[in-house]
């Protein structure tokens, strides 16, 4: 038994040797996408010392280089987000102004052929109160095409409308 135990203490030893042995060799860095890798084979060639954080043997990475390069890289980051975030705002602005400008410009055609179509109806129930008042006989079509003339009370009917209208439209 008691040979066992230094056997058993000494294999216990060994493992532990090869695990740290294997913990060593490991390789972590970034590419040029900057995606971060960990491999236990060295990165390519085209991978610069700057991107390698680790390095087997437990020999970190030039903290000198790395942390100015961090902080270059998260301000150019910060930077790029702020012209990004600037040019979006100053589209939407302008896409904002075109919009309220077309608007502007319908509202006032709408506006100006509002003033034509009132304009019209002005005249026409101008001309029909002139018409009313003038005493001469009017006659209107009916449902089946014949020709019907007004009475008294129809020609007073359609004088008010037609002053209603004028009153309406021509201000």
């Amino acid at each position: 038994m008691q040979k066992l135990v230094p056997s058993l203490v000494a294999a216990c030893l060994v493992a532990l040797v090869a695990t740290g042995a294997s913990a060593q060799s490991v390789w972590k860095w970034k590419d040029a996408s900057g995606q971060v890798h960990i491999s236990d084979t060295p990165p390519p060639n085209d991978v610069p010392d700057k991107n390698i954080l680790k390095r087997p043997g437990g020999a970190p990475a030039p903290a000198a280089e790395a942390a100015p390069q961090a902080a270059a890289s998260a301000s150019a980051a910060a930077s790029g987000v702020d012209s990004e975030l600037q040019k979006r705002k100053a589209k939407t602005e302008k896409a904002d102004k075109e919009k309220a400008d077309k608007d502007a410009a319908d509202k006032a055609a709408l506006e100006k052929k509002n003033a034509a179509a009132k304009a019209d109806n002005c005249q026409r129930a101008q001309t029909s109160v002139k018409a009313l008042e003038s005493g001469v006989r009017i006659a209107r079509m009916n449902a089946s095409g014949e020709r019907e003339y007004l009475d008294d009370k129809q020609r007073a009917d359609e004088l008010k409308r037609a002053q209603d209208s004028v009153a309406q439209n021509c201000k």
